[in-house]
């Protein structure tokens, strides 16, 4: 095991130091103030592992005591060196040697991961103390951001594309901006406009059935009845099949349960001469295996199904990244928004719109029939999500607490992203 020593005028030149020749991986075992700067002990990351190899032999107390006693002056291998009889009589076995070394070499590393932990804290703390200091406007915006129900992930990416020279006004101006540039939203009614053959998937109790029943509303008063077809998958949900049934009875539209993928096929060749036709299907957990079972069926029935995804404002971000990737699988056309008046800020479903890079359609307010339904428009929406910005709700973090979950060792990355434009966040 090889411990190399480098001494610059400041930590950060000997840390670019040790990166150069042992790599991003390096341990770091001391940092010292010395008269000519800092003093960096470090070992490659490779030397280390090797300490821990079950499959090899430990290295012998004695040698692996002289070896720390000369290079660290180490307290615990001198008091060790010490309680070694003189006698060989009553020095221990060999076996008893080696898994004494074992547990000595195992403390070590453990102590050395604590201090390498405990620096790339500090170094943390201190990088954020300085990114505050010369950034305030940006930190501002950054909490802004975060407030609203952005991500942190979509934050720090947002944070790289601004310029450098703009106060916070001006900052939130061109995030603002950005981040409508990247909202994909549909030309007004384009869904009714085009036609063809749409099934509204997603989670339950997010309202499918009621926008599907909003959806075939504003297809009748554009195309007429005759027009528009309404199709169900729902025979799980008791009651499921009839609310959608009454709906079809106010507009005039008649209304199939479909059994299978066979039921679908036949049925949607008899309706092939409709403007549109719109399959309510079936809610499930974004976790259940029947989801695949369910994609496959509008996969399959010979005809192409535009699968739209309804997301309710009311989820948090987690789940919402878990419903997308779940249903993303078998391919999404886009997306609607329902519950936008039950959720307390738009900023999170947003959010995930745009990291998903998902084409909305439109947002629902309402249970009224068809009146709480309408296009979606960017501007707008993102106008919402600033707006509703929560102040003094109980997830709001103060100063003190912001600052310290901010500068954290995970939060190096963060502040080494800030000046980079990261691809996916397209601005022109």
């Amino acid at each position: 095991m090889k411990v190399k020593r480098y001494i610059a005028s400041t930590s950060r030149e000997a840390l670019r130091q040790v990166k150069e020749e042992l790599g991003e991986d390096a341990v770091i075992l001391s940092n010292r103030k010395i008269r000519n700067g800092v003093e960096i002990m470090a070992l490659a990351d490779a030397e280390m592992s090797n300490l821990v190899q079950q499959d090899t032999p430990a290295p012998s107390l004695s040698s692996l005591s002289r070896h720390y006693e000369s290079q660290h002056d180490f307290t615990g291998a001198e008091t060790y060196s010490k309680r070694v009889p003189d006698n060989p009589l009553q020095q221990p076995s060999l076996h008893e040697n080696d898994s004494i070394s074992a547990t000595f070499a195992r403390d070590i590393i453990a102590e050395i991961q604590a201090m390498r932990t405990t620096l790339e804290d500090q170094m943390a703390t201190v990088a954020w103390g300085n990114f505050t200091q010369h950034r305030p406007d940006k930190v501002k915006l950054l909490r802004t951001l975060l407030d609203c129900g952005f991500s942190p992930l979509l934050t720090r990416h947002l944070i790289g594309k601004l310029s450098e020279d703009l106060d916070y006004e001006q900052s939130l101006k061109q995030a603002m901006s950005i981040l409508t540039a990247n909202l994909r939203t549909a030309v007004s009614d384009d869904m009714i406009e085009r036609g063809g053959i749409y099934a509204l998937v997603g989670p339950t109790g997010v309202g499918k059935t009621t926008t599907t029943a909003k959806l075939a509303a504003r297809c009748v008063i554009r195309h007429g009845a005759d027009k528009v077809a309404l199709l169900t998958t729902d025979s799980y949900r008791i009651g499921g099949h009839e609310q959608l049934r009454i709906y079809g009875q106010l507009l005039g539209i008649p209304v199939r349960n479909i059994k299978d993928t066979e039921d679908l096929q036949l049925t949607l060749s008899e309706l092939r001469n409709k403007h549109m036709v719109l399959i309510d299907t079936v809610g499930m957990s974004q976790r259940d295996r029947m989801v695949v079972q369910q994609m496959s069926m509008l996969r399959n029935c010979g005809m192409e199904v535009k699968r739209i995804l309804i997301l309710s404002a009311t989820c948090n971000g987690k789940t919402l990244d878990e419903i997308i990737s779940a249903y993303q699988e078998g391919g999404i056309s886009g997306c609607i928004i329902t519950k936008v008046d039950e959720a307390a800020s738009l900023g999170v479903v947003l959010d995930a719109a745009i990291r998903r890079k998902l084409m909305l359609h439109y947002v629902a307010n309402g249970q009224k029939v068809p009146e709480d339904i309408h296009a979606a428009h960017s501007r707008y929406l993102l106008h919402r999500a600033f707006k509703s910005s929560p102040k003094d709700s109980a997830f709001t973090l103060q100063d003190a607490e912001f600052a310290l979950i901010m500068a954290t060792k995970g939060e190096a990355e963060t502040l080494s992203s800030m000046g980079q434009a990261i691809a996916g966040l397209a601005y022109d």
